[in-house]
């Protein structure tokens, strides 16, 4: 006996034979930034590359921007903390452990910090572009003049008569460098011929500022009272510093735009939002500026400068306090020429928060 399916059922079988059909496989993960590769597949989850170099930066392995080679044992390394990462959340999801109210506020909290730094990423593409980066370049360069830098030798000794005797052997032909070895205190200078480098006077204590004021090349200055005794400086070189180049100046230009576009991001969405701090600060203090937000600049650090001798570094006298809150504390002793590019201080603003800078 021949079974007759009646025409509506055999129009639903049809249909999903072709449905069946045209789908086939499921489709090939797609990479979530173009050009990105995938480094190894969980069950049905891929790890692309650029989670793997993610994971590294949050790990503190690699900073923000710097390349890591596929082939290289961190990327491995990191790319296995990633996949067990993976495999732990599957089964947190399988034992449901994301429902309850606690974890759904961490999974929020996550949500936001990661959201807030694609907007910051977003926002300091837009403006942080090679023309921002030469116009402020060239502002710089066409509103500062260059400082005259110093280089010198120096011979520390414990007391006056110790620098006036050193003195009188000078004046009697012994040179500046052989008396350095037998007579300085000053472990940092003292094995290199008592060489301080290259360094402007702003940089220096100020008893060494006031006595260079008027020095010449070829001079001996001193002896004149420092923090650890006594001084005498012989001046090698007197000269303008030269002035910074673009590419010099970059890295500390982008932190500048950097900085200043999210404090500006922030200005705006804090100007248009009711926030209200319902924990107080300790009595009579001000409330602090919030964890997340970078320091305040004023004349933004210097780019890495040649390093001194080694034995130059250590007890040479210490630089005075900057006058910027944010500059990177120079090195104690001077080192080689090093040209600085003063960059402008952010726009003056009251304490806010912000957003960790890509």
């Amino acid at each position: 006996m021949t079974r007759k399916f009646p025409i509506f059922g055999t129009f639903v079988i049809a249909a999903a034979l072709v449905l069946s059909a045209c789908h086939g496989p499921a489709p090939a993960a797609r990479p979530p930034e173009a050009g990105d590769v995938a480094a190894a597949k969980v069950g049905d989850k891929t790890i692309w590359v650029s989670d793997v170099k993610r994971e590294a930066v949050a790990q503190g392995l690699i900073g923000d921007g710097e390349p890591l080679d596929v082939s290289s044992q961190l990327f491995h390394q990191v790319l296995e903390s990633v996949i067990d990462q993976k495999l732990l959340a599957s089964e947190a999801r399988k034992r449901g452990l994301g429902d309850d109210a606690a974890a759904r506020h961490r999974l929020e909290m996550a949500d936001d910090r990661i959201l807030g730094d694609i907007l910051v990423e977003n926002s300091v593409q837009k403006a942080v572009t090679e023309n921002a980066i030469r116009q402020l370049y060239q502002q710089t360069q066409s509103t500062g003049s260059p400082a005259e830098e110093f280089h010198a030798r120096q011979i520390v000794t414990a007391t006056e008569a110790d620098a006036q005797a050193v003195k009188r052997l000078i004046a009697a032909g012994a040179t500046f460098e052989s008396l350095v070895l037998t007579r300085s205190i000053d472990s940092a200078t003292r094995f290199s011929g008592g060489d301080l480098g290259y360094f402007t006077a702003d940089v220096m204590p100020d008893q060494y500022a006031e006595a260079l004021k008027n020095a010449k090349a070829g001079q001996m200055i001193g002896p004149f009272q420092i923090d650890n005794g006594w001084a005498l400086l012989k001046v090698e070189d007197r000269r303008l510093e030269a002035p910074i180049t673009l590419e010099a100046a970059r890295p500390q230009i982008v932190r500048f735009l950097t900085y200043d576009e999210v404090r500006d991001l922030l200005e705006n969405l804090r100007r248009g939002a009711k926030v209200q701090v319902l924990i107080n600060p300790p009595a009579g203090k001000e409330a602090p500026e919030p964890a997340s937000a970078p320091p305040a600049p004023g004349a933004l650090p210097t780019p890495a400068t040649p390093a001194a001798p080694a034995a130059a570094t250590a007890a040479a006298p210490a630089p005075k306090d900057a006058a910027s809150a944010s500059a990177a504390p120079k090195v104690v002793a001077p080192v080689t020429a090093a040209p600085k590019a003063v960059v402008p201080a952010p726009k003056a603003a009251e304490p806010k928060a912000g957003a960790t800078a890509p």
